[in-house]
């Protein structure tokens, strides 16, 4: 997937680095432009994963044109890699995080945004949502990966912490090793908000596409290791995502990568 303005791509990471964050912002929208368009042509439908953190505000071109008045936003299905259990207007809600921002100024039908259910406790908050995904590949709208049998989302947009921690999946903590289920629960997150629920590993490595996004200093020691050629253990939950047959993206700034 081609992105103006990068700086060359390393063939073995994907890695992309631009000047500043804007520059990323930039880049990004393009590039989920172009695979909202590819997906709602090929299967009538774009299944989109989100995640918290400054993901949301680097999204904030797709709301501008030319993207604004030029993508279908009829065909995207969007969802949350992870969520604290909370309620969906509580202030630590990635929900509403997405909704105060992105989500309130593009057209997606409100039915096609899955939230979770606030009302239920974390376990029965994950079970539902695997439940709704588990419709949703019934009906045809999320597609199946044939390499792993499960769940194959057309994008997943992720960030990481300074630990390295993806979606809820943090350095050391059992559900690393959770490979039946969809979505699990976490009742000792060590970031605050202790409950969440969160994509296993298999659902994320069986994603067709995933920009990672991290921009500014504050990760820089943690993309260095993540991208470096001599690996040392254990692994970060971020190194730990090897899809099975999709491709993996870095979109950085140069402040990220200063420590490369």
């Amino acid at each position: 997937m081609a992105t103006d303005g990068a700086a060359p791509a390393d063939p073995k990471k994907n890695l992309l680095t631009f000047d500043t964050e804007e520059d990323v912002a930039v880049a990004l929208a393009k590039y989920t432009a172009e695979l909202s368009a590819k997906f709602a042509a090929e299967r009538g439908a774009f299944t989109v994963v989100l995640s918290g953190g400054t993901l949301i505000e680097t999204l904030r071109k797709l709301a501008e044109p030319p993207y604004l008045g030029t993508v279908d936003w009829s065909k995207w299905h969007v969802f949350w890699v992870d969520e604290r259990v909370v309620r969906k207007d509580h202030v630590d809600s990635n929900y509403k995080l997405a909704v105060d921002g992105l989500l309130s100024k593009v057209p997606i039908p409100t039915g096609q945004v899955y939230a979770i259910n606030d009302a239920l406790s974390a376990e029965g908050a994950a079970a539902d949502y695997e439940t709704v995904l588990k419709q949703l590949v019934k009906n045809g709208v999320l597609a199946m990966s044939t390499a792993t049998g499960f769940p194959r989302f057309d994008l997943m947009l992720l960030g990481m912490g300074p630990d390295g921690h993806i979606a809820s999946l943090f350095p050391g903590h059992p559900l690393l090793n959770e490979n039946q289920k969809w979505v699990t629960h976490i009742m000792d997150s060590p970031k605050p908000p202790p409950q969440r629920i969160t994509f296993t590993f298999p659902v994320i490595k069986s994603s067709a596409y995933v920009a990672m996004v991290v921009t500014g200093p504050g990760e820089a020691g943690t993309v260095k290791k993540a991208l470096s050629d001599e690996k040392t253990f254990p692994l970060l939950p971020v190194e730990m995502a090897i899809l099975q047959d999709g491709e993996f993206t870095w979109f950085t700034d140069k402040a990220a990568v200063s420590m490369l």
